[in-house]
């Protein structure tokens, strides 16, 4: 597959403070790629980068195999971006804040089609065009610039937060919006806090940490690196069987049932010692995002906890 956005080495300083310390990320041509971190991890300072906003400090970005920073303007015409705040044009109606946004990428020149989507997109976004943008709330707000994005075709879509402040009927739209443009072949770079989306819709997650990228892979791949929780019913089975449960950690029992957890990749052969078992009502549930995360940044809510 074709590279789209590709960082290597990125760093970034302001002053002494570092934003971005060697941080690696490839995202590949039709992918939606997740790309996650909590709050001063960096993700909306590669972003900039990306868009050309801000320039970096070492290291490498590319767009399309070019610089985003010198070749900003003609990347922009093949690039859609959401941001996790939006501002709008206190004077300017809604939908005249998403004309002149479609206008400054050149995505209206088939007038026809544009107004089309344009159209059901404000319809399935529950958007009320005509209010000046000083009366949206920030809902709306994200929701005008998000109409604004998928109302013209881009080749790749850069969301930094974009779900901040819509209600969960809204989010399930976006995510219908994401599988559509992804289908129609565009690459998706989405930057979100909310890991359930993320899990749903990602081919691939990058999770940074102190501006370095500290995993990349599917969410198979990743989930091989942690833990799957097994259950089953106790009934019957003493404390000297679930001893004898290879690679088990963790093991207790709480509600009449076993619990513990096995890496992954050792799975297979814990379940072939529970069949002698013959356990009843076995569930098997593989680790979420969540855990993945936590995985890196457990230490610090922990940390935090304790103060």
């Amino acid at each position: 597959m074709n590279t789209v956005i590709e960082a290597r080495g990125l760093e970034k300083r302001f002053g002494h403070v570092r934003a971005l310390d060697g941080l690696d990320l490839s995202v590949s041509a039709g992918e939606v790629h997740g790309f996650l971190g909590p709050n001063g991890a960096g993700k909306s300072t590669t972003i900039r980068i990306l868009l050309g906003l801000a320039k970096s400090s070492g290291g490498s970005a590319t767009l399309f195999g070019r610089d985003p920073w010198k070749d900003a303007v003609d990347l922009h015409r093949r690039l859609a971006y959401v941001p996790g705040d939006v501002s709008l044009w206190p004077n300017l109606s809604g939908g005249e804040a998403i004309d002149l946004l479609a206008r400054l990428r050149g995505g209206t020149a088939d007038k026809a089609v544009y107004t089309e989507r344009k159209k059901r997109l404000v319809e399935v976004f529950q958007l009320d065009p005509s209010k000046k943008g000083r009366a949206y709330s920030k809902g709306n707000r994200q929701k005008v610039a998000l109409v604004a994005a998928f109302a013209t075709p881009a080749d790749v879509y850069i969301l930094d937060e974009p779900t901040s402040g819509l209600d969960p009927l809204m989010e399930a739209t976006f995510n219908a919006e994401i599988e559509r443009v992804s289908a129609e072949g565009a690459t998706v770079l989405l930057s979100s806090h909310i890991l359930s989306e993320v899990e749903q819709l990602c081919d691939r997650v990058s999770i940074i940490r102190a501006g370095k990228t500290v995993e990349s892979g599917t969410l198979d791949d990743l989930r091989h690196l942690t833990r799957t929780e097994v259950s089953f019913l106790a009934d019957g089975i003493g404390q000297e069987q679930l001893a004898r449960i290879p690679q088990a950690h963790d093991v207790g029992t709480d509600n009449g049932r076993v619990h513990f957890t096995v890496d992954s990749d050792k799975l297979s052969g814990v379940l072939s010692a529970l069949a002698e078992l013959d356990p009843k009502g076995i569930t098997v549930a593989p680790p979420s995002l969540e855990e993945l995360f936590l995985r890196h940044y457990g230490d610090d809510l922990a940390e935090a906890n304790a103060r």
